[in-house]
């Protein structure tokens, strides 16, 4: 089975171990990281949400304008916009990039963050509401006739949509999240399901309860599975150890002072659970980074040379992961090594693996 490799299209240069030097939206910088990561083998690239951050969709314009065959993942958060409004949107957005759109779902796991903009539902009813925005969009990029919706969180009559993306018959949905209800609504409704970086086992049991839940739901296919980490290399085993504690003390340099929450999010608790049974798990996972950061989204490390990460990166293939995201902490320089030097072997070990089982 094919793999692909997504990376991060940050707006600015800053990152847990980097303050950034200038503002949040960085023309230069944002077109200078894309098109390193279009340059040295990468497939997609991230624009990410946060409520202060700048707004992914016309960033990703911006990069879809200026790239060729880069294809952008655009973050979306369902209490931002109407799901009539996000699908013209994102409809817009595939016809600029012609064709190279997929959106990720964000249901959110932080009730503050949340609530930054107005958005007071309990996790529950997001996650509700989150599945219901998801069909309304699809249908609204495949439906040349005029439609009704009365749900639970959203109501119209009538709509007509003129603006339909480029793919057929849709852009891809990708969705995250390690809690049974998460496991529902992308179970249901997600072409790719997004998970952190946990030791091989516990990633095996997320993985095979995703596919419960799309068969729960009546699919007859199931999500492509996602799966993140901090890749972290240098030449040698000794001289990738030393920069991941140089990393882990830059961090803690830069969160000086700052106290961690307990996250709400599972996820996050996985990661910290992972971090509290080992520094270390399988052939290069590492998650001090993790537990520094209180679990903060994509945060365990593979630590090695690029032959080290690539096989663990197999490692993940081998369960059936077929979309390996990756950022380092330096981001454009991290991209460009990684590009250069592991996605290279991970793809020259798939074709292998393909070759001797034609049936993947």
């Amino acid at each position: 089975m094919p793999v692909e490799f997504l990376g991060i299209a940050a707006t600015n240069e800053g990152s847990e171990v980097t303050a950034r030097s200038g503002p949040s939206f960085d023309k230069e910088y944002t077109l200078e990281l894309a098109r390193a990561h279009e340059d040295h083998g990468w497939d997609r690239v991230l624009f990410a949400y946060g409520s202060g951050s700048p707004d992914p969709s016309p960033a990703a314009a911006y990069v879809a304008a200026h790239t060729e065959k880069l294809q952008i993942l655009v973050a979306h958060r369902p209490n931002v916009s109407y799901p009539t409004f996000a699908a013209k949107t994102f409809a817009t957005l595939d016809r600029i990039s012609d064709g190279r759109l997929a959106v990720h779902f964000i249901t959110g796991g932080n009730d503050h963050e949340q609530q930054r903009e107005g958005d007071f539902l309990t996790k529950d009813e997001r996650y509700e509401r989150t599945g219901e925005a998801i069909r309304i969009i699809k249908r609204a990029w495949t439906s040349h006739e005029p439609f009704d919706h009365e749900g639970t969180h959203y109501r119209f009559n009538d709509f007509v949509n003129d603006t339909f993306p480029v793919q057929q018959p849709r852009p891809q949905v990708s969705f995250g999240g390690s809690s049974p209800a998460a496991y529902a609504v992308g179970g249901a409704e997600a072409d790719i399901y997004c998970l952190w970086g946990e030791p091989l086992a516990q990633t095996a049991e997320q993985i095979a309860s995703v596919k419960e839940a799309a068969r729960a739901a009546g699919r007859t296919d199931v999500p492509r599975i996602q799966v993140a980490f901090r890749p972290i290399i240098a030449p040698t085993e000794e001289l990738a150890w030393e920069k991941a504690h140089r990393t882990l003390a830059r961090i803690r340099s830069r969160k000086s002072g700052t106290p961690l929450n307990t996250p709400e999010n599972t996820g996050s608790r996985r990661l910290l659970a992972a971090a509290a049974a080992n520094d270390r798990h399988d052939r290069a996972l590492w998650t001090p980074t993790a537990a520094e950061t209180g679990g903060a989204g994509n945060s365990t490390a593979l630590v090695g040379t690029p032959e080290t990460v690539a096989q663990a990166l197999l490692d993940y293939y081998d369960l059936g992961v077929e979309i390996i995201s990756a950022r380092g902490y330096d981001l454009l320089d991290d991209a460009i090594d990684f590009g250069r030097h592991v996605i290279p072997i991970v793809r020259e070990e798939v074709a292998k693996r393909d070759a001797a089982n034609p049936a993947t």
